[in-house]
C-alpha cells in the first residue's frame, strides 16, 4: 500500500491520538496537505476505546517485547548533506498491567446475559395470596423490553450562548428546552421493578386447587464466557474523562462543526464519598433545595457560598487575605459545616488539599458556569466512549482531504545537518516522503532525545461490575464518585461509572474506570479504594454488619489494572536533538476534562500557520453554494443516477434537528460562510456505526477497537 502514497505532503502527522487528531483537522481545514499515518491497527493511540476482546488484544500488545525491525534500506536515500533520526518501533507509555477475573471461567451456553429466571416454590401458597398455575410443570415466560442496544440515544450538541447562570435569583438552575435533558439516560422497565411476577396461564394440567407461588425474580449469573460472548457491547476506554460543557474541548468541537460526528449524554450524578458511605452531591439550585441530607440552615449556607463563587472576582475583599493560602483553610473560614467543606473541596471544586485559594475559586466557578447548559450537571459524556473524539477530528480531516494510512510505521526522519530541519520521512517500506512539519506523538521519539525528560505516571483500573456503586429509581445512571485520600500521602482517585446507555458495556453490567496520579503501581494505589466500594471475593456476598443490614455492594466481575505515562508537563526544550520543525504532542493526563490537550494543539498550530484561524467552522451542506466547475453533479448519460453529491459524508451524517435549530442555522448562514465565530453548531446524529474515516490501509481488523 506504501505505493499509493503521495511523495510530497504539507504535514505529516505520526499518532492519531487526540492532540495530533485536533491538528490534523485544523490543517486540512486550512488547505494544507495533510498525511496522518499511525503504526497500530486502531485510531487513537492511548486515548483508544476498544471492544473487550479488543482489550484483551491490547494487553497483550503491550506484554510484548520491542522487536527489532528488518533494514528497509534508508539509507540509499540518504543525500551527504543529510542525516536521519530513528524512531521508536512501540510505544512503552503502558506498564505494571495485571489482569482479575471474579466470575466463573466455565461456559454457559444456555444463559442469557441480562435475562431473568423465574424459580418456583416448592411450598403450596398461603390462604389470601395471589396464585399462578403451573402448566405441566413448567414456568411462565416473562417478556422484557427492548435491550439497550436498540434504544436511539439522545443528546446533541448545541452553542448555548444565552444560557443564564445557573444562580441567577430570576432564572431556574436548568432551562427546560435543549436537547439534552438532565437524566438523558434511556431507560427501560424490566420485571426487576416489582416485588413479584405474576402471571395467569390457561389450561393447566394439574388438579384445580394445585397451585404454587413465584418468588422474586433474580438475575442469571454472569460468567467470563458471556462477558466474552457479549464482548463487542463494550467500548472501554484507556482514558477515562468527561467534558465539562463550556469547556474547550466542546467549545472547540461546536465552533469547528465536528460535533454533527458525535454525540453525547449528559452525566447525571455527582457522588462523593463520605464516612463510609456514598453520597450525591447537591450542586445545582434545584439539587440544593431539594435535598434531604442537608438542613435548612446547610442549605442556605451552600446557596451563599454558591453564589459569591459566581463572580468572587467582583468581592476580593472575601479572598485577598487568603490568595496565597490553600482553599481549604480558606473555607474553614466560611464556617460551613464538615460536609459542606466536603462537598465543595471534593465534588464541586474537585481540587486537592494542596490547592490554593484561587484554584479552587476558579475550579468552584467554572463547574458552576457549565451548570444548565445542556442538563443539571456539568458534564457530558460521547456515546461509545472517549475514543470517539480522536475519530471524529480524523473523520474531519479526511472530509478535507487529509491522507489516513493505519498499521503503517515510519522508520526515521531525514534531517538537514545544515539547517536541521526535518526534510522527509521514510516508512518502513522504505518510501521517502517530503515534507514541511512533522507532528510526532511524544511516543515516537528514540531514547536519546528523551534521556532529560521526566515523566510523571498515572495509575489506572476498569472494572466491570453488577450494579451501580448507589441505588437509584433507574439503572441508568452516569456517575462521577470523587473518593479522598484515606490517609496523608495517598492520591485522591476519581471513579467514573457508566451505564449500557452509554453504549460501552452490556446490559446488566456497569462499566467503571478509576483514575489517579501515581504513587506507586495502579494496583497498589486502586485497591483500597476498590475494596471500600465493591465486594471482590464472592464469598463476601451474604455477609453483613452485626446488628445493621447493609447495603449489597457491587460485585466485580472483571478487573484491570495499569499505569499509564503523563508527559502533559513536558515542553519541547526538554527532549534533546529534535529537529525546529518537529513538534511532539503529549499524551493523556490525569485532570477530568481535555482543556490541557486543546491548548496544547492550538499551541502547536499557531507555531505552524500564525495568523491563520484554529479550526474555523465546517460549512453545513445545506449552505454550500455550487457554481462554475464545482456545480452539483449531473446524468452521466449512461443510465446510471447522478455521481454522489460533494460532502455527501457529512449529508449522512445530519439529522434533521429541531425546528428552531434549523431557523438558527439558517438566520446565521450567512455569518457561516465569512467565518464568524458565532455560527450555531449543527446537531449531531446517532453514530449508527462505531467506524473510523476511510483508511489507506484496508486491511484493518474487524475488532481493531
Amino acid at each position: 500500500m506504501a505505493d499509493l502514497l503521495p511523495t510530497e505532503f504539507d504535514v505529516v502527522i505520526l499518532g492519531t491520538g487526540l492532540q495530533e487528531s485536533i491538528i490534523a483537522a485544523a490543517c486540512s481545514r486550512i488547505g494544507q496537505r495533510v498525511l496522518h499515518i499511525d503504526r497500530k491497527t486502531y485510531y487513537a493511540g492511548d486515548w483508544a476505546s476498544f471492544t473487550f476482546s479488543g482489550l484483551l488484544s491490547w494487553i497483550e500488545e503491550c506484554k510484548q517485547e520491542s522487536s527489532s525491525g528488518e533494514e528497509t534500506g534508508w539509507q540509499d536515500q540518504l543525500q551527504e548533506s543529510e542525516e536521519v533520526l530513528l524512531l521508536c518501533s512501540r510505544n512503552k507509555s503502558v506498564q505494571n498491567i495485571e489482569v482479575l477475573s471474579y466470575v466463573s471461567q466455565d461456559s454457559d451456553d444456555d444463559l442469557e446475559v441480562g435475562a431473568l429466571e423465574m424459580k418456583q416454590a416448592a411450598a403450596i401458597c398461603k390462604e389470601g395470596e395471589e396464585t399462578v398455575p403451573v402448566v405441566n410443570g413448567e414456568g411462565c415466560d416473562i417478556h422484557h423490553g427492548p435491550s439497550d442496544g436498540d434504544s436511539t440515544p439522545t443528546g446533541q450538541l448545541e452553542n448555548r450562548a444565552s444560557d443564564t447562570p445557573p444562580y441567577d435569583e430570576t432564572v431556574p438552575a436548568v432551562p427546560e428546552e435543549g436537547n439534552l435533558d438532565s437524566t438523558s439516560c434511556s431507560y427501560y422497565p424490566s420485571a426487576l421493578e416489582s416485588d413479584t411476577v405474576k402471571e395467569t396461564v390457561q389450561g393447566s394440567d394439574l388438579p384445580p386447587m394445585q397451585e404454587v407461588c413465584i418468588q422474586e425474580p433474580k438475575k442469571v449469573k454472569i460468567t467470563y464466557s458471556k462477558i466474552v460472548k457479549e464482548g463487542r457491547r463494550f467500548n472501554i476506554d484507556l482514558v477515562s474523562k468527561f467534558l465539562f460543557s463550556r469547556g474547550s474541548l466542546v467549545d472547540l468541537l461546536i465552533k469547528s462543526n465536528v460535533s454533527r460526528y458525535a454525540e453525547f449524554k449528559n452525566v447525571t450524578r455527582i457522588l462523593t464519598y463520605q464516612n463510609g458511605q456514598v453520597e450525591q452531591v447537591p450542586c445545582s439550585r434545584a439539587d440544593v433545595f431539594a435535598s434531604k441530607q442537608l438542613s435548612v440552615v446547610e442549605k442556605r449556607m451552600l446557596m451563599k457560598f454558591l453564589t459569591f463563587c459566581m463572580d468572587y472576582e467582583q468581592h476580593p475583599e472575601e479572598y485577598l487575605d487568603f490568595k496565597d493560602g490553600k482553599f481549604s483553610e480558606f473555607l474553614k473560614t466560611k464556617k460551613l459545616t464538615a460536609s459542606l467543606h466536603h462537598f465543595i473541596q471534593h465534588s464541586i471544586a474537585m481540587v486537592s488539599d494542596a490547592a490554593s485559594t484561587i484554584e479552587g475559586l476558579k475550579a468552584t466557578q467554572h463547574f458552576l458556569n457549565c451548570l444548565g447548559r445542556y442538563g443539571n450537571t456539568p458534564f457530558l459524556f460521547p456515546l461509545y466512549g472517549l475514543g470517539e473524539i480522536p475519530q471524529c477530528f480524523c473523520r474531519m480531516c479526511a472530509v478535507f482531504g487529509g491522507t489516513y494510512c493505519l498499521r503503517h510505521s515510519v522508520e526515521c526522519l531525514v534531517v538537514d545537518k545544515e539547517s536541521k530541519r526535518c526534510k522527509a520521512v521514510i516508512d518502513g517500506r522504505g518510501q521517502r516522503i517530503s515534507c514541511e512539519n512533522v507532528i510526532v506523538e511524544e511516543g515516537y521519539l528514540p531514547q536519546e532525545c528523551c534521556k532529560h525528560v521526566q515523566y510523571q505516571q498515572i495509575s489506572r483500573a476498569v472494572l466491570i461490575t453488577d450494579r451501580s456503586v448507589l441505588k437509584a429509581e433507574t439503572d441508568q445512571q452516569i456517575s462521577i464518585l470523587t473518593v479522598p485520600p484515606f490517609e496523608p500521602g495517598q492520591p485522591t482517585v476519581r471513579v467514573i461509572e457508566l451505564c449500557s446507555s452509554t453504549m460501552t458495556c452490556m446490559p446488566g453490567t456497569y462499566l467503571v474506570h478509576l483514575t489517579c496520579v501515581s504513587r506507586r503501581s495502579a494496583r497498589e494505589d486502586l485497591a483500597p479504594v476498590v475494596s471500600k466500594l465493591f465486594v471482590q471475593d464472592l464469598k463476601q456476598e451474604n455477609e453483613t454488619t452485626e446488628g445493621e443490614e447493609e447495603e449489597e455492594k457491587p460485585h466485580v466481575l472483571w478487573a484491570l489494572y495499569f499505569n499509564m505515562r503523563d508527559s502533559s508537563s513536558v515542553v519541547k526544550r526538554a527532549y534533546a536533538d529534535l529537529p525546529v520543525n518537529v513538534y511532539p504532542c503529549s499524551g493523556p493526563d490525569s485532570a477530568l476534562d481535555c482543556d490541557h490537550t486543546v491548548s496544547e494543539a492550538k499551541s502547536i498550530f499557531e507555531q505552524l500557520f500564525p495568523g491563520e484561524e484554529f479550526c474555523p467552522p465546517a460549512p453545513n451542506p445545506e449552505d454550500i453554494i455550487y457554481d462554475g466547475e464545482g456545480g452539483p453533479p449531473r446524468d452521466a448519460g449512461f443510465g446510471s443516477p447522478a455521481t454522489a453529491e460533494p460532502s455527501e459524508e457529512i449529508n449522512a451524517e445530519i439529522s434533521a434537528g429541531d425546528q428552531s435549530t434549523k431557523e438558527a442555522e439558517t438566520e446565521c448562514s450567512t455569518k457561516a460562510s465569512q467565518g464568524e465565530d458565532d455560527t450555531p453548531e449543527s446537531s449531531s446524529p446517532k453514530q449508527e456505526e462505531n467506524d473510523p474515516p476511510d483508511s489507506v490501509n484496508d486491511e484493518q481488523p474487524e475488532d481493531s477497537q
